[in-house]
């Protein structure tokens, strides 16, 4: 039996979150003389009602929460967050289909960053910071659930945290949920500040521009209060600035930590750390070579232009400051499979994640070894640490699970976009995008196109693949799975 009250009461709970972050960017909007603080303010009473009424009113036994009301919880907590979340987009002033709106708000929370609107500059100033603050919670949101939540499921990257962090095992967690999560939140607020300070004092950027950015920089989120994206600031201390903070959002956390602790040599033991730096250099490299060799580009210009475009992409950040698209046709192949990589587990990025490739390939490896010596006892080992069979597997069945959703959803896009120009390039680039929680991809929605000529079935269904990437998959998958909703 499935307690719905424990679930109805998580989600009244997040409804008055979301309700309280609304007044931020009603008083943003008064700040600056805008008009459409009152959208906000309906969304945020609306919300808080809600959240008032499932919270207060619904009084469930919490002692009989299980994995399946932590299930549920995440899940619709999430849905919920998507929903709550486009009101004030559907309220504007100009009118925002609630496609639009859902897509936008999914978008948001899920820190993908692809967006709908053609014009984000004329955008005032209170929507501008809803879009930004959406994904710096999403960012925090992400983070706690990974840490505290996931790894109570069985779920997520989190089995192959080192020691020291909270790993897999609910005995390890559990006593430290509060303490790691003020930790967690304390690292993710001041790395935001320092990042806005950065931006502001060492930039061409104002403080609104700044604050924004500083928000999807650490949530690898990706929006913009500018068309070209940061392209736009045309800024190389904007970009090396920028640069250096999507790289550490996507570190592990529990790496940040150590490095902020002075701990350095245990950071860097860390094997989905040092394979984090060097895949990036090599891709980097890679890139680099190509736009020297096929454009006119200066040296300087095109080492930033690789760098922060792969480390974009790679953390499933999604900045823009060139179109990488028209560099070389190797380079699109590159950039869209970096949609498949993510970084670190533990991180705001999306993506399958840097360590779950590593178990991959040294599984691969091992199995040659035991096809070559069949009596030979082989283990695989992490940071020194024995992977059990059971993570191995989940990890596996998760790749297989991506590549199977992958599959499917672009034979779903294919068919919704099949009057559209470059069908096939623009559907598996949209679903690989939105599994990703990326941003741009290729295809029509490459980096210099958004979303807006989408069919509104597929705007509707690229959500709904933003909140199955951003969840680890496995979430929705096990809900709608017959096996989920027999009784014991």
């Amino acid at each position: 039996m499935i307690h719905s009250k424990i679930v109805i009461r998580f989600v009244g709970f997040i409804a008055l979150l979301i309700g309280v972050f609304l007044l931020f960017p009603a008083l943003v909007s008064i700040i600056f003389g805008d008009t459409d603080y009152k959208q906000f303010l309906i969304s945020s009473g609306a919300c808080l009602i809600l959240g008032s009424l499932l919270s207060f009113f619904v009084k469930p036994d919490l002692s009989k929460i299980r994995k399946r009301e932590g299930y549920l919880i995440v899940a619709f907590s999430w849905l919920a967050m998507c929903i709550m979340g486009a009101l004030p987009y559907a309220l504007h002033y100009e009118h925002i289909s609630v496609v639009n709106a859902v897509f936008e708000s999914s978008s948001g929370f899920t820190t993908t960053g692809a967006t709908t609107f053609t014009d984000i500059e004329s955008l005032p100033h209170g929507l501008l910071f809803w879009r930004s603050l959406t994904q710096w919670i999403g960012g925090m949101g992400i983070i706690v659930f990974t840490v505290a939540i996931f790894p109570l499921l069985g779920i997520g990257g989190v089995e192959l945290f080192v020691a020291e962090s909270p790993g897999p095992q609910s005995d390890k967690i559990h006593p430290r949920i509060k303490e790691v999560a003020k930790r967690l939140w304390i690292i993710y607020v001041g790395l935001t500040g320092i990042l806005c300070s950065c931006l502001f004092f060492f930039t061409e950027m104002d403080f609104f521009d700044s604050l924004n950015h500083a928000l999807t920089t650490m949530s690898t989120g990706g929006f913009s209060t500018k068309n070209n994206s940061i392209a736009h600031f045309d800024s190389a201390s904007c970009q090396y600035i920028i640069l250096l903070f999507m790289f550490v959002g996507g570190m592990n956390y529990t790496v940040i930590y150590y490095v902020l602790k002075g701990r350095f040599k245990r950071a860097w033991n860390s094997l989905e750390f040092k394979s984090y730096v060097g895949f990036l250099l090599l891709t980097i490299s890679i890139i680099f070579l190509l736009i020297v060799s096929n454009t006119n580009t200066p040296f300087e210009l095109s080492l930033r232009n690789a760098a922060f475009q792969v480390v974009s992409i790679v953390t499933t950040t999604g900045f823009i400051t060139s179109d990488y698209t028209t560099w070389h046709s190797g380079a699109t192949i590159v950039f869209f499979v970096l949609l498949f990589v993510g970084a670190c587990a533990g991180s705001t990025s999306g993506g399958i994640k840097i360590i779950r490739h590593v178990v991959f390939v040294k599984t691969a490896l091992l199995e040659f070894k035991r096809l070559l010596h069949p009596r030979a006892y082989v283990r695989l080992k992490i940071d020194g640490n024995i992977v059990s069979g059971s993570v191995s597997t989940h990890i596996l069945v998760f790749l297989l699970c991506y590549l199977m959703l992958f599959v499917l959803g672009s034979i779903i896009m294919m068919v919704v976009l099949s009057s559209s120009d470059e069908p096939f390039l623009s559907a598996i680039g949209s679903v690989a995008t939105s599994l990703g929680n990326v941003g741009p991809a290729i295809g029509s929605v490459g980096p210099a196109d958004n979303f807006a000529h989408i069919p509104d079935v597929g705007k509707l269904f690229l959500a709904l693949l933003m909140v199955i990437g951003r969840l680890e998959v496995f979430t929705i998958l096990i809900i709608v799975s017959p096996y989920f909703w027999k009784t014991n």
